[in-house]
């Protein structure tokens, strides 16, 4: 189903980027996990970039508070479906009433409209990336149960545009951003402690899994493991012990390593389109990385 992640940890995804609510469905978690909070309050502010210059101005405002509706009683799983919702606080649906009877190039606004025959022109409804915030809710319960089996889960951006030092990550935005543009960037995500033989050998290999999940968030073009596109400019006999932690779709026992790309944001300033957009919208993808990561993987443990 489209909007539904996972067999074991079933997490349905609901809500649209100007509507009432965005949040989630975690059917599969077991009883008696204590869930941190304060973990998923500061995994929520990363993914607004609440720091970031280059961030959006609406993910800045939206002050995405969770409320609990069901499954958790006194921080600790019962055993049964855990709903959740975040409201929109800050949504102007009104901005975007020009977008009625035009597409957006790079947006998934035509696309969506010949598929249902209508579609959510309030900042691209469900193609928003506002949707990833009830991901990282549900990633975050996982990366709680993932912790107790030993298994961390660690992503960074380490490249924007052709610049690869941190240090200069927020000039290089602030550059694009003044300039009325974008950027894209690159996201590296290490895993340790995963047991060695996750993962199954011809159609649900662990990296097939992992990448299935990485491509599903938005402005994700590309994913690579171990030598990855690099590898094809090398011989064998120089990169045939960089497995990137698995081997025949199986993890090794090492620690996993993947990359995984991010486009540039196609509403700019420069090319017309008016709304709050990111400058880097990379920057604000790393935890959600994080969570479809802890997702694929606690469906495969």
């Amino acid at each position: 189903m489209a909007n539904v992640f996972g067999d074991k940890w079933s997490f349905t995804s609901f809500g649209e980027s100007h509507g009432a609510a965005i949040g989630g469905i975690l059917d599969g978690v077991p009883a008696g996990l204590h869930i941190d909070f304060d973990m998923i309050r500061k995994e929520l502010e990363r993914r607004a970039g609440k720091g970031n210059k280059g961030a959006s101005p609406r993910a800045k405002n939206e002050p995405d508070e969770v409320e609990w509706l069901s499954g958790v009683m006194d921080g600790v799983t019962l055993g049964t479906p855990i709903a959740f919702l975040i409201r929109n606080k800050d949504a102007r649906p009104e901005d975007y009433e020009w977008l009625k009877h035009t597409y957006r190039p790079g947006h998934a606004d035509k696309t969506y409209e010949q598929k249902y025959g209508i579609r959510d022109w309030r900042g691209g409804g469900r193609a928003s990336a506002r949707e990833t915030a009830g991901r990282v809710v549900a990633g975050c319960i996982a990366k709680q149960a993932l912790r107790l089996k030993g298994i961390a889960i660690h992503a960074a951006l380490i490249q924007v545009g052709a610049e690869t030092d941190p240090d200069k990550f927020a000039e290089t935005i602030a550059a694009y951003q003044k300039d009325g543009d974008s950027i894209g960037g690159i996201i590296e995500c290490h895993i340790s402690g995963v047991p060695a033989g996750t993962g199954e050998p011809i159609f649900n290999k662990l990296q097939a899994e992992l990448a299935f999940a990485v491509m599903s968030i938005n402005a994700c073009k590309g994913f690579e493991y171990g030598t990855g596109f690099g590898g094809v400019t090398k011989p064998g006999s120089e990169i045939n012990h960089l497995s990137g932690g698995i081997a025949g779709g199986i993890a090794d026992g090492t620690d996993i390593v993947f990359r995984c790309v991010f486009k540039p944001t196609p509403s700019t300033p420069k090319a017309g389109v008016k709304g709050r957009h990111d400058a880097c919208v990379a920057t604000r993808a790393v935890p959600v990385v994080e969570a479809m990561t802890a997702l694929a993987l606690i469906n495969l443990i």
